[in-house]
Formats: structure tokens, C-alpha cells, sequence
């Protein structure tokens, strides 16, 4: 506004001075009266058009400056507004660029905490690998050494069954020839007795005896023979009897071996006169201490160490380990007795951590399939489980087994195996840090609990391995045996019990009612 101002002041002078001007020039022409009009007129004109001519080129410049100046001055304006927005679309974009860099910072920072944790992870694998094949290695060296002694024994075994064979063979030839012994012995003692009894009747009414020779010492001469005949005879009997004793012992011995090792041979004639019995079989021998052996099961299954019981389902029924897991599983065994009521078992025990809250679980819920829990190891994966055979208000023993190589999972009830398979989160590991909850599923950590995935029941000597047990192991448990080496969590680990959950301390099975 100052220099349009300032224009138009210098326009409005330069007006008023060619005003002035040629109003003097007109004073001047007209106190010239020597000259003539016209001519000063004419002149005057021409001078007028030439400054006018002059004037409008010289407005023209200057409406051409202004109009320059003043786009000029809006131009810079809007740069300027535009500058502007830039600096400030610039500094919210340095910013979000800086949150942006921070944030991969951040991920930087613990992608390379995990690709440490996972080249850890790693070497122990590989170590734990190259240590399984060197057992393996190993095993297959004690195989080849044991299948060389397994062939060496069969030979030595074949060699002594042949060798009893050929001794049982001449046994029984022995035995046979024995037996026409004494039946032959038996004829030569019949006819003794009865030349025996002849003699004795001879001697005892003979007149011509008794009248040649006093009474008693002929009685006496009489008697001599026939005491020795039955002396004779009686040693004879007992000889029999001993002979009978030994051969009825040798065939009680050799018979187990005959049924044990070769088809029975022909049966001979039966001797009635040793009156042997017959000699039990295989399956009854076997059997014997198999029964035995159940009876002295029969109510001694200990070890449980304590009990646990779930009277209903309250959302505050819970038992808390904090922290669950110190280490990282890549293999895991859980085994517990369980006895419940309930229409469907409910979640036995959930494992969770910041990052998810179903790490691992064996979740079940009133809206379940009947019969049935999941078995769940990092959120989404599970396998459904068969449970019916828990719910009959009865003691059970169960046990859940999984190992990350192959994703192997076995599943135990009474000792028996019902569900197994292969592929299920192979390779993974579960993460240490958590929190181990019994009796409840987490939605959150430590948290999050619903009263229709509740476990009601008891839960006795609860333990958990970080190894798969096998076979052998999980039939030694549930029989009350000795627990396996290498326990990572028993009830005695818990850190708190909340709601009505209570603690019953008992040894054996049946001192937990």
C-alpha cells in the first residue's frame, strides 16, 4: 500500500507541473502578442501530445510495475503459506519416521534376543543330537553284542535241549528197564511168600517134627529161615520203595523241561505201583506268580505323595506355580489320578505366558463333545483327547506324553494306550516364564477363568517330567513304583491354593479318600 501511494503522489505531481506549465506557456503566449495564436496553439498541441505520449508510456511502466509487484507480493504469499505446511507435513513426518525408526529398534532388538535364543536352541539341539546318535551308536554296538550273545546262548541252549534230550532218552530207558526189574522182582517176591507161607505151614503142622525134636529148639530151627526170608523181603520192599522215590523225582524234573522245550513223546505204560501225579503244566506255573503278583498290587499303590480336591465350580478354585516352567520343553510327560463326578472332565491344567495364553493346556468345558478334552500345545493347535473312561467317580490314572521330534504325543489311561500320534508342532518349544494353573483355563495371564471350563473332582500325585517317559515308566507309575528320574513339577511345588481348594497329605492311593 506504501508504494501504490507513492505512485500515485508522484502521477499527481507530475500533472499539476505540466498543468502549471502550460498554463504559464498560455500567460507567455498571450503576452507575446507579436506571434500568432495558431501557431503557438499548433505548437502547444504538439507538445501536449508528445507529454501525453510520454505520460502514458510512463503510466503504462508503472501500472506494468505494479501489477508485477503486486502478483510478485501474492505469489510470495502463498509460497510463503505453502512453505509453510510443508515445514510443518515435514517435521510430522521426521516424527512418525522417528516412532518408525524406534520401533524397529525395538523389533531389532529383539529379533536379535530371539536368534540368539534360537542359535542357542540350536547348538543344544544339535548337541542333544549328536549325543542321541552317539547312544544310538551306542545302543546299536550293545544290540549287535547282545544279538551275538543271544546267538551264542541259542546255540549252548540247543546244544544243552539236545544233550537233555539224549539224557532224557536214556533216562527213559533206564526207567523202563527198571520198571521190568521190578516187575520181575515183584513175580520173584510173590513166589518167595508163597514158598514162604508153604515152608511155614509145613513147618508149623508137621507131625514128624514136632515128635522127633524137642519143642523149642526145633521151634527155634523152624523159625531161623522163615525170620530171614521176612527180613529179606521187607529190605527188599524198601529197596522197591526207595528205587520208585528216585525214579518219580528224575521224571518230575525232566517232565517241566519236556513241555517247556520239546513235543511231548509217546506215553508209556502207566506204573500203577509208584503212584506218582502228574506234574503241573507251563501256563500254571506261569500263572502262579502272576496271581501272586496281582494280589500284592491290590491296594498298595503308593507314592502319591498328597491330593487335591476341587469341590465345585467356582472361578476362584484354582492352584497357581509361579513361574510354571524355568526352561524351555521340547518334550513333556504329565501323570496324575484323577476322579471326578462330573458329566465331562473340565481343564486339568493350563500353562500360559505374555505372549500367548494357551502354551499349553488340557482344556475342557460342559459344551465339549462328550467324552472328549484338548490336548492343546501353542495356540491354535490341539488333538481331542477320549476321557470317557475317566468319568465313573473312580480312581484313574492318566498320562499325557509329547515330544517335539516328529511331534510325537502319546496318551495313557490305566496303563493302557488309547489315542497317539505324529506331526503335532513338530519342532516347537514350549517357554519358560509362564504361569501354571490347575483346575481352571486362562484367558489372561493368571486370569480370565470361566466357571463352565472348571475341574470338579480330586487330583492326586500330579507330576510332570520334561522328558517322555515310556512304556515301562508309566506302568511303573501307576502301579505305585518308584517315579522316574528327571521330575519337574509335583504338587508340593504349588505356590498358593485359592477358593475352597484343598490339600490332603497321603502316601498311598487309598489313604486318599
Amino acid at each position: 500500500m506504501g508504494c501504490w501511494e507513492a505512485k500515485c503522489l508522484s502521477l499527481f505531481l507530475v500533472l499539476i507541473t505540466f498543468y502549471l506549465q502550460g498554463t504559464y506557456l498560455q500567460k507567455a503566449d498571450e503576452a507575446r502578442q507579436r506571434k500568432p495564436f495558431f501557431e503557438r496553439l499548433r505548437r502547444l498541441e504538439e507538445q501536449f501530445w508528445r507529454f501525453q505520449e510520454v505520460t502514458l508510456i510512463h503510466l503504462q511502466g508503472i501500472a506494468e510495475n505494479y501489477n508485477v509487484s503486486y502478483n510478485i507480493n501474492t505469489r510470495f504469499q502463498n509460497l510463503t503459506d505453502e512453505y509453510h505446511t510443508i515445514a510443518m507435513s515435514i517435521n510430522e513426518s521426521q516424527a512418525a519416521v522417528q516412532m518408525d525408526l524406534n520401533h524397529l529398534k525395538a523389533w531389532m532388538k529383539k529379533i536379535q534376543r530371539r536368534s540368539r535364543k534360537v542359535d542357542s536352541m540350536l547348538l543344544a539341539f544339535e548337541r542333544s543330537l549328536n549325543e542321541k546318535s552317539k547312544q544310538s551308536s551306542q545302543e546299536k554296538m550293545k544290540q549287535k553284542e547282545q544279538s551275538a550273545l543271544l546267538v551264542s546262548l541259542t546255540g549252548t541252549v540247543k546244544q544243552d535241549i539236545s544233550t537233555l534230550q539224549n539224557s532224557q532218552i536214556h533216562v527213559q530207558t533206564e526207567i523202563e528197564k527198571l520198571q521190568k526189574v521190578i516187575h520181575g522182582q515183584g513175580a520173584k517176591l510173590s513166589a518167595v511168600e508163597e514158598q514162604l507161607e508153604r515152608v511155614l505151614k509145613q513147618a508149623a503142622f508137621s507131625p514128624n517134627s514136632v515128635s522127633d525134636v524137642p519143642l523149642l529148639p526145633q521151634s527155634q530151627k523152624q523159625q531161623q529161615p522163615g525170620q530171614e526170608l521176612l527180613r529179606a523181603k521187607h529190605r527188599h520192599r524198601k529197596k522197591l520203595q526207595q528205587d520208585r522215590l528216585e525214579l518219580g523225582a528224575q521224571t518230575e524234573t525232566q517232565k517241566p523241561l519236556q513241555d517247556l522245550r520239546m513235543p511231548p513223546l509217546e506215553e508209556k505204560e502207566p506204573n500203577t505201583q509208584s503212584g506218582r501225579q502228574t506234574p503241573p503244566s507251563v501256563d500254571e506255573i506261569l500263572k502262579e506268580p502272576q496271581q501272586s503278583q496281582a494280589s500284592q498290587k491290590t491296594g498298595a499303590i503308593c507314592n502319591v505323595g498328597s491330593m487335591l480336591v476341587f469341590p465345585n465350580t467356582s472361578t476362584e478354585n484354582v492352584v497357581t506355580f509361579s513361574p510354571g516352567f524355568l526352561t524351555g520343553l521340547r518334550e513333556l510327560s504329565v501323570c496324575t489320578w484323577v476322579r471326578t463326578s462330573s458329566s465331562y472332565l473340565g481343564t486339568l491344567l493350563s500353562y500360559a505366558t505374555e505372549e500367548n495364553d494357551n502354551k499349553l493346556v488340557l482344556h475342557g468345558r460342559d459344551t465339549l463333545v462328550y467324552g472328549t478334552i484338548h490336548f492343546v500345545i501353542g495356540d491354535p493347535a490341539f488333538r481331542e483327547l477320549p476321557v470317557e473312561l475317566l468319568l465313573d467317580s473312580r480312581w484313574h490314572h492318566m498320562c499325557v506324553i509329547w515330544s517335539s521330534i516328529q511331534g510325537k504325543y502319546w496318551f495313557y489311561v490305566d496303563r493302557r494306550l488309547v489315542a497317539t500320534g505324529s506331526r503335532f508342532r513338530e519342532g516347537y518349544e514350549i517357554p519358560p516364564g509362564g504361569i501354571l494353573v490347575l483346575g481352571q483355563e486362562q484367558d489372561t495371564v493368571g486370569g480370565g477363568f470361566d466357571s463352565s471350563e472348571a475341574f470338579v473332582g480330586n487330583l492326586a500325585g500330579l507330576t510332570v517330567w520334561d522328558r517322555a517317559l515310556s512304556p515301562g515308566e508309566v506302568s511303573s507309575i501307576a502301579t505305585g513304583k518308584v517315579l522316574p528320574r528327571s521330575i519337574l513339577l509335583t504338587l508340593a511345588n504349588a505356590s498358593s491354593l485359592d477358593g475352597f481348594v484343598e490339600r490332603v497329605i497321603c502316601t498311598c492311593l487309598e489313604d486318599c479318600s
